[in-house]
């Protein structure tokens, strides 16, 4: 761990053929005519008064104000919706609050809100698990934890009357099971997944794969949850006579039974989303909304069936499904990394990085040692955000071989270069 310095400039190959290991997970697969080599070093362009100093550099190094060009131009889209979901979840405020209240009581309102941090810390830490690669911007992780948090609660409490009216007589079903088993499921992932929808269509750079759509799926789902609980455990002590019993076991059933269950409901749109969003194709990303819907709705359905056989029914198909879900992440995970790997091999193949960078770049094992070395020079700021910029610019590419919006992504790719490489030049200085 010497040196950040790429070898000599090599020209990228002539010919646009896609080489055998342009796939190297099921994750990002490149179309063999979207295929097209990585910018050779330097090839990205410099300011003026950088460019006529760069022959005498090993590397050209570019002033902040450059490389810190594409956080300078946030996008309009991004704040527009950090801003509107701000004013949104302070109306729903006034909607969901005293219908909590009403239902809890304040002293069942304050014991249910510190019991329901139990659950929801679990479900945030497991959305940090999954972030750590490449981990979202946090004013957006704000957005879809106020959105399921409240505004989801709010659209849910909006809806369900012209839905209970429309669909219950139709589906013939005693209001209590309509109620339970197909009001509840379709209202509450329709509210819920409303805030993935706008999340990929006013910040789609963010939102560019299936892992985000997990991430994003269960920061939205732990919202949700954590009011509805609030709700359950504030109702066992304002409505029972025995409350301390009462409130133990709904919270064995919603804290430790369950705590993941509206994740692993939500998280299948987000899962659907991502994939769509991948492909980085506005039709199909519409398209995969509804799809999305489908298994979320069904599984939770599934799960608000059980009944007199719960304990049966919760270790032969709700334990199986939760590994299920243990295992997709597990995968997205592995995908993740295998992806970010194979595109900067292919930035190190132009020149941009060696392939000592690659393996500390785009490995757990590589960062974890970047980042003790980094500790040990007082570096380990600049190098987070080296090894940070270096995932950003692994999915700049991704999304140029998708073969959609091409010559955008290439701009971005080239401040993202221009910031690599005054990322390196602090880690070094």
């Amino acid at each position: 761990m010497t040196s950040f310095d790429p070898p000599p400039a090599r020209q990228p190959p002539g010919a646009t053929r896609q080489p055998q290991q342009a796939n190297p997970s099921w994750m990002g697969q490149v179309q063999p005519e979207n295929y097209r080599p990585a910018p050779g070093f330097g090839q990205a362009p410099l300011p003026a008064q950088t460019s006529a100093q760069a022959p005498a550099q090993r590397h050209p190094v570019l002033p902040a104000a450059y490389a810190a060009a594409p956080r300078a131009r946030a996008s309009a889209g991004m704040a527009a919706l950090v801003l509107g979901g701000a004013v949104l979840a302070f109306v729903s405020l006034f909607l969901v609050l005293p219908f909590v209240l009403e239902n809890t009581g304040p002293g069942g309102f304050v014991v249910g809100f510190i019991a329901s941090l139990l659950p929801l810390s679990s479900v945030l830490l497991a959305v940090r698990y999954i972030d750590r690669w490449e981990p979202e911007p946090k004013r957006l992780l704000f957005f879809a934890f106020a959105w399921g948090a409240l505004v989801s609660i709010a659209v849910t409490m909006l809806i369900q009357p012209f839905f209970s009216l429309a669909a219950g007589p139709a589906s013939g079903l005693d209001y209590r099971t309509f109620a339970v088993t197909v009001q509840a499921p379709v209202v509450e992932e329709f509210a819920k997944s409303l805030g993935l929808l706008l999340l990929l269509l006013f910040a789609r750079k963010q939102f560019d794969g299936p892992v985000d759509g997990v991430v994003f799926a269960f920061t939205v789902a732990g919202g949700f949850a954590f009011t509805e609980n609030i709700l359950y455990f504030g109702r066992a002590i304002a409505e029972s006579s025995t409350p301390g019993t009462d409130l133990a076991v709904v919270f064995f059933l919603r804290g430790v039974m369950s705590p993941f269950a509206h994740a692993i409901f939500t998280g299948t749109t987000g899962l659907i989303l991502g994939f769509a969003a991948r492909r980085w194709h506005s039709g199909l990303t519409l398209l995969a909304f509804p799809v999305g819907l489908v298994p979320a709705m069904l599984l939770h359905s599934g799960w608000n069936s059980m009944g007199q056989n719960f304990l049966a029914q919760y270790i032969l198909v709700q334990v199986p499904i939760f590994l299920l879900a243990v295992l997709v992440v597990v995968l997205l995970r592995v995908a993740e990394r295998r992806l970010t790997r194979q595109r900067l091999q292919e930035y190190a193949a132009a020149g941009w990085f060696t392939g000592q960078e690659v393996a500390m770049l785009a490995t757990p094992a590589g960062r974890r040692s970047a980042l003790r070395w980094a500790r040990s020079i007082g570096r380990a700021p600049q190098m987070k955000a080296f090894l940070q910029a270096a995932t950003r610019l692994a999915i700049i590419r991704q999304r140029i071989l998708s073969g959609r919006d091409v010559a955008a992504h290439q701009l971005d790719e080239q401040h993202q270069l221009g910031e690599i490489l005054a990322l390196r030049d602090a880690v070094l200085r």
